[in-house]
């Protein structure tokens, strides 16, 4: 099951039918811990709609946060290591993939989140820029893991690799995070054979195309969400990004006018454009 948030209304679809909610704010649908429930409960009694416009379709966020972890895959570790090593904090993200706490930094909210179709951005005082495909896990205000969606952490790669201590300006910048289309609301955990893929189109033609499985995320969501929540608070919930294992080489950087589309099973697909 899928919901999705539109300029219409909120829509859940399933088994390819598709049902407009009753009006209602978006937070007051991801702040509940019975979503799953909850939705199924509503569309019982509700009449197949249209299916809404691609078009309106919007970022699955309107308050609260996105977070995001970081070293939560070998390739990511050893991305990081190297762009960091000439800092002398190569050290570190080798220490942080085998430690106990992970790395969790605050990457958006919501006025800096793109949705889908929509155009993120790379920064102008930045030459070395790739996005990072996520899962990303939707989570209630008592930390209860509700849904799933995608998401792009747009990262400047030399402005990390300079000094680790610039990772905020690095992933922190307007219109520096995509997500959606949807939240896949489940009734179980994702499958840890879930493919992730990255495409990046120029000119029509594919620059770079990479996928990877759940299969390699060290980390587990319930681990991520336990440290996110301790000492602190998401009084309208949050989301998190689970961290990356696609990396294009180093050779790559985005153009302005790449496709981005990052694809996951079960959601569906993000496409971005980048200016």
């Amino acid at each position: 099951m899928k919901l999705y948030r539109t300029a219409d209304g909120q829509y859940v679809e399933r088994n390819g039918i598709w049902h407009q909610l009753p009006q209602q704010s978006w937070i007051s649908l991801v702040r509940r811990d019975d979503l799953r429930s909850y939705l199924l409960s509503q569309i019982a009694n509700l009449t197949a709609s249209p299916e809404p416009p691609v078009s309106n379709i919007l970022a699955p966020i309107e308050s609260g946060e996105v977070w995001a972890a970081g070293v939560t895959y070998y390739r990511s570790r050893t991305a990081r290591m190297e762009e960091s090593e000439r800092a002398g904090g190569g050290s570190f993200y080798d220490r942080v993939y085998s430690a106990d706490r992970p790395e969790l930094f605050l990457k958006a909210t919501p006025h800096r989140v793109v949705g889908p179709g929509g155009t993120v951005h790379v920064r102008t005082d930045s030459k070395w820029n790739v996005p990072e495909p996520e899962l990303a896990l939707v989570i209630t205000p008592n930390g209860k893991l509700v849904g799933y969606t995608i998401g792009n952490d747009m990262s400047s790669r030399d402005i990390e690799g300079e000094n680790p201590l610039y990772l905020p300006q690095a992933k922190v910048y307007d219109r520096s995070c995509g997500l959606g289309p949807c939240i896949l609301v489940s009734e179980g955990s994702i499958p840890p054979a879930t493919r992730i893929q990255l495409e990046i189109l120029r000119g029509g033609a594919q620059a770079f195309f990479d996928e990877i499985t759940l299969e390699q995320l060290k980390r587990t969501p319930d681990s991520l969400i336990s440290f996110l929540f301790r000492e602190n608070s998401f009084p309208d919930g949050c989301i998190l990004l689970t961290g990356t294992g696609i990396v294009p080489p180093d050779s790559f950087t985005l153009q302005k006018n790449d496709s981005i589309r990052i694809t996951i099973d079960g959601i569906g697909t993000l496409e971005n454009t980048v200016d």
